[in-house]
């Protein structure tokens, strides 16, 4: 099974210019390749395969217009090319959506090296061409140090190396092929109920509670809004006409503010792994949760933001990767499941059940915690599919 890693890279000012020009050339590639392919398509062509498009860039490459396209690495613009092909191919094959044309103001800077063109160390990493002299100590430019030592192992094979910018620190992310695990499961399954109150309730009476309601994020929060306000407000004072200044200080005020966002976004990230770590970590026999309709539950504008915040989506699927590295069966309940308004008892469903409710009281006695129910039926649920 093939595992990601990601480490943030620590680059000198010669390697971050030629990191941002890297990724401003697999845009431009990347653009350019879509187009081609848009143009072709609006002619009444066919798919442009992805080798007549790198034989026409190996010629324009010939010409002053691009010839800038020479500094750059080979493997990054053909990774470029590549990766329009394959999002327009999987828009015709219903796979994805028509894709976009991306934005040096809105796209994230990123790029990708093939396999063969990069190189690990416990501590660095080499990438190719960020600098192309063969003098000893300017060939040292293609080596980049890691932040962190030994977390990508080296005698291995890497697949789909790709360099990403975040707004603040540049990161590497690599695929390692990593053997099945033979672990031992128990002989019990797990339901899982997933909720804006509680982040998980299982089945095993343990509850993993909504991070975003502690007092640490809380104040983050606030911190942030009040941020946001002021940097409104600085723009409002530095207007000119009908056109927004920005100046020194609002441009640092944006980064403090941007820091804030992702420390927000890694302590809630940081929580989904361990609590998804945790639960797997008890090997049941298989874990059973909702298949929800995410799309749905955000059309709520009362609870949009909430859901949001809790990331429901990320969460199951760390669940199901998680599970898979295992060999734990990992399983969702079809949507119609009423896995809150059953009875994990006597069977009996109530339909008239409320949102807000936090009881369940059935007319055999029964009295329950909603969510506790709810991962009841569905370890119930997933002992029927196993039966089956």
């Amino acid at each position: 099974m093939i595992k990601s890693i990601k480490v943030m890279l620590l680059p000198n000012n010669f390697q971050k210019t030629r990191l941002h020009q890297h990724a401003g050339a697999a845009r431009f590639l990347y653009n350019w390749a879509l187009a081609k392919e848009e143009e072709n398509y609006e002619a009444g062509g066919k798919f442009i395969s992805y080798y007549e498009l790198a034989k026409e860039l190996t010629e324009i490459k010939k010409t002053d217009e691009y010839a800038w396209l020479n500094d750059i690495s080979a493997c990054t613009c053909q990774a470029a090319i590549k990766d329009a092909c394959e999002a327009y191919n999987n828009f015709f094959k219903k796979r994805a959506r028509h894709p976009k044309f991306k934005s040096k103001n809105k796209s994230a800077p990123s790029f990708a090296q093939t396999d063969q063109a990069i190189e690990f160390t416990s501590t660095h990493v080499r990438l190719s061409s960020l600098s192309k002299s063969l003098k000893r100590n300017r060939k040292k430019l293609n080596w980049v140090r890691l932040a962190e030592h030994g977390k990508i192992p080296i005698n291995v094979k890497h697949s789909n190396p790709r360099i990403t910018f975040d707004g603040i620190n540049w990161w590497i992310s690599v695929g390692i092929d990593y053997p099945e695990n033979d672990v031992k499961l128990s002989e019990e399954g797990l339901g899982v109920d997933l909720g804006i109150r509680n982040l998980a309730v299982c089945s095993d009476d343990n509850i993993y509670p909504n991070i975003n309601k502690t007092k640490a994020i809380k104040n983050l929060e606030k911190r942030k809004r009040r941020l946001q306000r002021s940097i409104s407000r600085k723009y409002e004072m530095n207007k000119k006409g009908d056109e927004f200044v920005k100046t020194k200080n609002i441009i640092k005020d944006e980064k403090k503010l941007l820091k804030m966002h992702q420390r927000l976004s890694n302590i809630r990230k940081n929580y989904l792994h361990h609590t998804s770590k945790e639960i797997v970590g008890k090997n049941p026999k298989f874990i059973c949760i909702d298949d929800l309709n995410i799309q749905s539950m955000m059309k709520n504008k009362y609870l949009a933001k909430a859901f949001q915040e809790q990331s429901l989506y990320e969460f199951s699927r760390q669940l199901e990767y998680k599970s898979n590295f295992k060999g734990i069966k990992f399983i969702r309940a079809d949507k119609g499941y009423p896995s809150s308004k059953k009875c994990s008892i006597c069977g009996r469903i109530k339909k008239n059940l409320k949102p807000y409710q936090k009881l369940y009281k059935c007319e055999c006695g029964n009295v329950i915690d909603i969510h506790k129910q709810a991962a009841l039926n569905l370890k119930s649920y997933g002992e029927d599919i196993i039966a089956e």
